[in-house]
């Protein structure tokens, strides 16, 4: 299982790559595993202001349906639209192509309060 150790990570499988201000947010290798194959994407619109672990959007896969939560707070100022026709490349590259959106951080320490990668191999243990 791929678990970058330059990101950040929620209990509820999300990543978040930070670059100064700003947060791009996807979900893990072992959530897109854990939904199988992904058929739909809802993101949020460019604009938007999304709350510290609440849903700004959802996860359609084969297999279920899934909030998606954000991990930090901000507005939105990037979507990935290449989701929209193809929703495989979470899937295909959670971690690359299958990023979900931008988030301008309102409070850049709530990404410091997230999981390193040690961390989250630990919560996937207990998942084990």
């Amino acid at each position: 299982m791929n678990i970058p150790k330059n990101l950040r990570y929620t209990k509820e499988h999300e990543w978040v790559r930070v670059n100064g201000g700003e947060a791009e947010v996807g979900v893990t290798d072992f959530a897109q595993g854990e939904l199988g194959d992904v058929v739909f994407v809802e993101l949020p619109a460019v604009g938007a202001r999304v709350a510290h672990m609440k849903s700004f959007g959802t996860i359609d896969a084969v297999k279920t349906v899934s909030d998606l939560f954000a991990p930090v707070s901000g507005e939105v100022i990037a979507v990935n639209t290449e989701l929209k026709d193809n929703p495989a490349l979470v899937n295909q590259s959670p971690y690359e192509k299958g990023w979900m959106v931008r988030i301008k951080m309102a409070n850049p320490s709530e990404a410091d309060s997230l999981l390193d990668a040690g961390a989250y191999e630990k919560v996937l243990g207990a998942h084990a």
